[in-house]
């Protein structure tokens, strides 16, 4: 019987670390240290391009959900984003004091506020979008089209 001098996919994932590596399988197990590990590559990219714009994740979540949901309600933010109000206030204030959203009554709850990106906010979230659409097609370049959608639906299952 001939022995084959090819390790199986298997035989290769359960093999021992080197010695000068640490045994990871234990953590590469887990769904929260692989998103972790996932997040911190593409958030350390997303911070360095984001930081022509001035913005942190935050920042940007906030102005894209406005860009498509002009009007939103601050309460609405802080339920999308799981973000405490304080902080949502304060992000707010940031962004008004930089010109980017205007507050105006709401259209179709009186006693409500909504936020509306300014022209500049528009053309702002427009450019960072459109920089973000690109960070993470080549975060995601490993990855089918297919791939890339299975990951995003799988990981939305854990949050929603």
């Amino acid at each position: 019987m001939a022995v084959s001098s090819k390790k199986s996919a298997s035989a290769v994932a359960a093999a021992p670390p080197r010695p000068d590596q640490l045994d990871t399988r234990v953590l590469e197990a887990l769904v929260g240290y692989n998103a972790r590990r996932a997040w911190l590559a593409v958030s350390t990219v997303f911070a360095e391009r984001m930081a022509a714009y001035g913005l942190k994740q935050v920042d940007f979540s906030v102005l894209s959900l406005l860009a498509h949901n002009p009007g939103a309600t601050s309460r609405q933010l802080c339920a999308t984003l799981d973000i405490l109000p304080p902080n949502l206030v304060s992000l707010i204030s940031a962004m008004d004091s930089r010109g980017l959203i205007e507050r105006r009554p709401h259209p179709h709850d009186g006693r409500a506020i909504g936020l509306y990106l300014t022209p500049a906010g528009v053309s702002l979230v427009r450019d960072a979008e459109r920089t973000v659409v690109e960070l993470e097609a080549e975060a995601s370049a490993r990855l089918t089209t297919r791939e890339r959608e299975t990951l995003i639906r799988l990981l939305q299952k854990i949050y929603h």
